[in-house]
């Protein structure tokens, strides 16, 4: 396949393909997927090798947030059945990330709901980011709690996090009907506040939310501008108490098709497997690994995973292997370059971030349109999380 061909010549010259090209990877048919597969694991073999990157999730405080973004369990007037408590104690916080770097994880990633931190939030996160790297040397500590207010990343720098994470989610055009209480522009603006204090920037993107083809391009394509580091790809988990609980517009299809959009736009970052890998991707997780070079392990933070030793198994059985901790993640051009994100902007980048493509859907939709719904929903699969942090049950890693 002609386009195939051209996508991976890109890929492997960090070029960026034209928003036709992505869209026409969304468009691509069942009987072409293994082969799209195919061409995109080959821009990730280049840049990643067989490596998989694990990231450990600890909800510092759950429930109880004031924004009301519509795909979230954790939002102002949810009545999921989720866990709900205040902030763990930075001893309780190095006690649950033990569990997922026991595991093999890499990266600890130290989320919040809220609005944003106060300062005193932030004294409280680099006590937490202080208590697990004195047990832990060389282990990555990613913050993720909310919008930032000016001077807070270079705390959050200086207590030894080594990276910002703040999701765009979906594209500009579309953000307004997904959240009001904060703006895109909000969201962008956190990005290049963690970018210009040295933090590594993680931003992606939720897909499933009822977008067209070309909102998943457009944030793709927007997140390439941003530059990170590392791009995670959530897929909707459709939790019941939420707006979003029937969107049930994925496929394990569709997936793939998103993940290979999202490598080839953004060839040498990290590309991350999210949360609804489970729920959505389903017996096509291990295709997936071919896509993208990270995955989280075990629990998320408000759903059940898998099981972290399943985690393990699949990469081992799809003939992968986890990262190890003195192995740098990111491609020697783009580790070398101090905040350098995700590739420069012209024929040598990584691909504009927040790609939300225009291309047809899974099920034959016309571009534009949002993807129908090509399988019973899979409730079944949505598990409100019961144990690791804010329980006294063992977590799942």
């Amino acid at each position: 396949m002609d386009l195939l061909n051209t996508l991976v010549d890109k890929g492997l010259r960090r070029e960026l393909p034209t928003r036709e090209e992505a869209l026409a990877v969304l468009a691509t048919s069942d009987d072409d997927l293994l082969d799209v597969v195919a061409a995109a694991g080959k821009v990730r073999r280049k840049w990643f090798g067989r490596r998989v990157k694990l990231n450990y999730l600890v909800n510092l405080k759950s429930g109880l947030c004031p924004e009301d973004c519509s795909y979230c369990s954790q939002r102002l007037g949810s009545t999921a059945g989720i866990l709900k408590y205040t902030w763990l104690k930075p001893d309780e916080a190095s006690q649950a990330a033990a569990a997922g770097l026991a595991g093999g994880a890499k990266r600890v990633c130290l989320v919040a709901s809220g609005r944003g931190p106060t300062d005193r939030d932030v004294d409280r996160v680099s006590e937490t980011i202080k208590a697990i790297k004195d047990g832990n040397e060389g282990v990555e500590v990613c913050a993720c709690l909310g919008l930032l207010s000016d001077g807070q990343a270079e705390r959050l720098r200086e207590a030894g996090a080594d990276a910002y994470n703040h999701n765009l989610n979906t594209s500009e055009s579309t953000y307004g009907d997904i959240t009001t209480t904060h703006t895109y522009a909000d969201r962008v603006d956190t990005v290049n506040k963690a970018h210009a204090a040295g933090l590594s920037a993680c931003s992606g993107l939720i897909a499933g939310m009822g977008e067209s083809d070309e909102d998943l391009v457009d944030v793709v394509y927007a997140l390439r501008e941003l530059d990170p580091d590392s791009v995670p790809v959530n897929f909707l988990i459709p939790f019941e108490g939420t707006p979003l609980a029937k969107e049930w517009n994925l496929t394990p299809q569709r997936c793939l098709r998103i993940l290979a959009m999202v490598r080839f736009v953004c060839p040498d970052v990290e590309v991350r497997i999210a949360g609804g890998r489970e729920v959505h991707l389903r017996t096509l997780q291990p295709l997936a690994l071919h896509l993208a070079n990270s995955i989280f392990l075990g629990d998320y933070l408000t759903s059940e995973g898998q099981a972290g030793k399943a985690d393990l198994e699949m990469i081992a059985d799809a003939g992968f292997e986890v990262e190890g901790a003195d192995e740098v993640t990111l491609p020697e051009h783009r580790a070398n370059a101090a905040g350098a994100g995700c590739g420069s902007h012209g024929t040598a980048g990584c691909g504009s971030h927040e790609g939300a493509g225009c291309g047809s859907h899974a099920d034959g939709g016309v571009c534009g349109t949002a993807a129908a719904p090509a399988t019973e929903p899979r409730t079944d699969l949505v598990a409100v999380r019961r144990r690791g942090a804010g329980t006294d049950l063992a977590p799942n890693a």
